[in-house]
């Protein structure tokens, strides 16, 4: 799984029947620390996520498994809403 940010939505006039319904939103890539890496990518929304939250997603294959109708051509999926991320970083032994 990967960490990101949405910062926008995507809309589409037209989609294939197995994305009706689904909110496709705008992640940018975040490492540990909350900094951007990479460039945005388009996810399907399946837990209502919204602007400015930080969310984890999959992509590849298991991205099509949290839809219902996992036989779809989707290859990114938000699976959930961060709260807080902890991190623990390596403390010099010198001091």
């Amino acid at each position: 799984m990967k960490l990101g940010k949405i910062i926008g939505t995507v809309v589409s006039t037209q989609t294939l029947e197995c994305f009706e319904g689904i909110k496709l939103l705008l992640i940018q890539q975040i490492d540990e620390h909350g900094e951007p890496i990479g460039v945005p990518i388009v996810g399907m929304d399946v837990v209502q996520a919204g602007e400015g939250d930080t969310v984890f997603y999959e992509s590849s294959k298991e991205a099509g498994q949290a839809l219902k109708n996992w036989f779809h051509p989707g290859d990114v999926a938000i699976m959930g809403i961060v709260d807080h991320v902890d991190t623990i970083e390596k403390k010099s032994a010198e001091k």
